[in-house]
This record gives structure tokens, sequence and C-alpha cells, in this order.
């Protein structure tokens, strides 16, 4: 009989069985002012202070979920000496770093899953390498503790994602290779690069958010494309079940950089509530909504529609929005949506976790019969989650943030309870 865990991911609410972390570790570090833009932050961590911050998410899931850490599975899949050899040989071929693999080969897989994350140093053995202005031969993976975008868990498959920007590339290579080969998941994995997609082909977990097991939002943002998600389409198309399925596809702004993702500006909170930012989700702007109908491997129909929440509502999903930042001031709605404002992961229906920097969206979540708890009290024993049936779990969020991303960004659903719609 098999130990590994089956993925299923039919909602983005139901109760949490299994979630992929990463806790930030020395790659964080090894970001500079001068580097920072080019790894996608708009400024640098300090890691202490950051490791605590997310101590306190990662601590509060363990105690609801069952956790796995990237680099744990990491050092599974390389101890394994054939896929140790396909990982490091797909990496260094990836990195123009062909010279490494036999180096890379003979450390042990515990150490060698560490410097495939916080990179590999530069040895200036060599007039070029002597030369160049780079650090390392193998880039630190910066972004990885938002393990969301990556992977994709859509039902029982993980869809590999296909980052928009080269330097994150190698988190979409290892994570792959820990669905195939860490022999804790048992699902199959689809990757947009094994078909005919174009370099415009770039899809992105904070854009994908699965509302039902038959209805899919996703963002078409500078981060994830239309070919990308004409890519999902085709998946679907080719189901021919006799059942209707939806994609709902929300335009979103290019800048400022907030806006990245889907999950930015809208999240799920409870099978009949939701988190949005006003001004794109539910306010007239240029920015559309379209829905698509597939049905027994054919489209049925493609038409706007004048919101997600217009959307869901003909679909059957009645969600009240809570607003981010509150009602009273726009530009309240805009200083916490900048800071990960609306952007809430489920542990359950009704149950979330979110940033408590955001009060404003506290007072919303509170005034809509959300207990605003902190996850201090819930790891110090001083609060039994079991006595509440809706809350928001509330993690610091000083340094975190600073990455440009909250709760949703930081965790890797593969496993939820079926909800009972």
């Amino acid at each position: 009989m098999s130990d590994k865990i089956n993925i299923s991911i039919n909602s983005e609410v139901g109760e949490l069985e299994g979630v992929i972390l990463h806790t930030p570790g020395a790659e964080v570090e090894n970001m500079t002012p001068q580097n920072a833009q080019r790894a996608l932050y708009s400024d640098i961590l300090n890691l202490s202070i950051a490791r605590k911050e997310y101590s306190q998410l990662s601590g509060v899931l363990s105690k609801v979920s069952k956790t796995y850490q990237v680099q744990d599975l990491l050092c599974k899949v390389l101890t394994n000496d054939a896929s140790k050899q396909e990982l490091v040989t797909t990496i260094c071929k990836h990195e123009n770093a062909i010279y490494l693999i036999d180096e890379l080969l003979n450390i042990p897989a515990k150490e060698l899953a560490n410097l495939l994350i916080v990179g590999v140093p530069l040895k200036r053995n060599n007039l070029t390498n002597f030369l160049s202005h780079e650090r390392f031969s193998l880039p630190p993976l910066y972004n990885f503790y938002f393990t969301r975008d990556a992977s994709i868990s859509v039902r029982d498959k993980v869809l590999i994602s296909r980052m928009a920007n080269r330097v994150r590339d190698l988190e979409c290579i290892i994570m792959e290779a820990i669905f195939k080969y860490s022999g804790v998941f048992e699902t199959t994995t689809i990757n947009p690069l094994d078909f005919e997609s174009t370099d415009k082909t770039t899809i992105e977990g904070g854009d994908v958010l699965i509302a039902r097991d038959d209805i899919l939002l996703i963002g078409s943002s500078i981060r994830t494309t239309t070919y990308a998600i004409d890519f999902v389409l085709s998946k679907l198309l080719a189901l021919k079940d006799k059942g209707k399925r939806y994609i709902l596809v929300q335009e979103l702004p290019e800048s400022p950089e907030s806006f990245i993702h889907l999950d930015m500006v809208f999240t799920l909170l409870d099978v009949d509530k939701c988190m949005v930012f006003e001004p794109v989700i539910l306010k007239p702007n240029r920015y559309q909504t379209v829905q698509i109908t597939v049905q027994n491997g054919k489209v049925l129909e493609i038409k706007t529609v004048e919101n997600l929440l217009t959307a869901l509502k003909g679909l059957g999903m009645d969600l009240k929005p809570i607003i981010c930042g509150g009602t009273r001031d726009p530009w309240v709605q805009e200083r916490e949506q900048w800071h990960s404002g609306a952007n809430f992961f489920a542990i359950g229906p009704g149950k979330v976790i979110g940033y408590s920097r955001n009060t404003y969206t506290m007072d919303e979540m509170h005034k809509n019969g959300f207990e605003i708890i902190r996850a201090k009290d819930v790891l110090a024993d001083k609060i039994n989650l079991n006595a509440y049936k809706k809350y928001v779990l509330t993690i610091d969020g000083n340094e975190l943030p600073r990455g440009g991303g909250g709760a949703r960004c930081m965790t890797m659903p593969v496993r939820r309870k079926a909800i009972n719609w």
C-alpha cells in the first residue's frame, strides 16, 4: 500500500490537509540593493525578522495540517542517484553551467539541496570568472518562499508554472522534480514546456484560483498571459466530460507591482464570502472579466460579464464581498492592498490567515463575523481554535511583505477536504 499523498484541490476553502512551504533562508541574504530589482524585489529583507514572522505562519499551519518543506522534499529527490543526475543536469544546462555537473553530483544530498536554493558561488578559477561581476554560478532562489507561484494543484494534477521572469525558472524545475521523484506525492504533472507553447505562454500560481471543482479563476496579468490561459483551456477541452466547466478571466492592471497576480486583489474566504480590492474588482474600470464555458471538449461560449462576483453568482456561488482596506478612504484601500491586504489563505471554510498590519481590512473582517486571533497566541497555546467557527489568524508582517506577497503567496496547498456545495 502506497504512503503517498494524493493531490486533491477542488476549492480554495476546503479544510487543509497538506501544504508545501519554504522557510526563507540564506538565499534572501544573498540579495543586495544592486540586484534586488533583478530578483523582483523592491527592497531587501532582514532575514532574522522575516524568519520570525514566517515561523508564525508555518507554526499555525503545522497545528492544523500536514506541512512539507521544499528543502526536505528536494533532499529526497537528490537521495536517488538517477533523479539527482537528471535534476542537476537540467539545472546546469538551463544556467549554462555544464562544467558544474560532476562537482555537484559528488555533493551529499542534504548539502546539495541547500546549495541549489541558496546559490552556488562562482569560483574565480579562470579569467572569465575572475572578471565576472556575478557572485554565483547558480543563482540564489530569492523568491522560493512564495511557493504558490512555481506549481499549481488543480484537482488531482499539478500544473508546472512557466514564470514570466527567467530568474524564477529554477523554482519550477525543482518543483516538477519534487512531484515526480520525491516519492511523497501521487499525481501527474503538466508542464507547458512539454507542449508547443511559445515564449509568451507564461503562467504563475498567484493568478490561478480554484473557486469550485468546475470553476477556475485566472488573472490575465503581467505574469500570466492569454496564451497561457488558452493552454489551460486546451487541457480542459481534452477532458471531454459531459459536465460544464468554466474559466473566469480577470484582466489586471500592469502597474503598480502590487497587482502582479489575481490573489493580490481577490481571494476566497468562505463558501459565501470573498476579499476584494474594490477599485479593480467591483468598480467600473477598463479591465474586463471574461467567462468561458466548456463542455464535452468544446467551447460553448465566451462572453464578457460585469465582474467576477456577478459571474460567480450566475454559476451558483453567491459571494458577499469584504473590502480590502475598508470602505471609507480609497487611499487606505491602496495602502493596505500594497501590503497584501487582499491576500488571504484559507485553512478551512471561514478560517483564514492574513497580515495583522492591515488594520482596516481586519476591522471589515470582524464586522463580517470573523474573530481576529493572533497567531502568537495560538502558538503559545492561549487559544483553542476549535472554539471558533470563523476567524482570521493574524501574523506579523513588517518584513515579509517587502517581498511582495502575503499568506496565499507563501503557501502551495496539495490536499484539501471536499466542500459539500
